[in-house]
């Protein structure tokens, strides 16, 4: 694969779990107004949300790699 490719993959990669990490958080608030709250369900959306927020950060390093001069 070339390079634009490599990094077409990594921008639809992290554009795919942006998305996703934005319908946890949708998720998670439905959850938390509801009058039953199902904390356990609740505690397993937040736990997704913040692996989702690693992986972000680490297809965002791929894009953007540090420069250190």
């Amino acid at each position: 694969m070339s390079e634009n490719s490599d990094r077409r993959v990594l921008r639809d990669t992290l554009a795919q779990l942006r998305q996703e990490h934005r319908d946890l958080d949708a998720a998670i608030l439905a959850l938390e107004q509801a009058v039953r709250t199902d904390q356990l369900q609740i505690k397993r959306l937040k736990k997704k949300k913040l692996s989702l927020k690693d992986e972000i950060a680490r297809v965002e390093d791929e894009l953007l790699p540090d420069i250190i001069a």
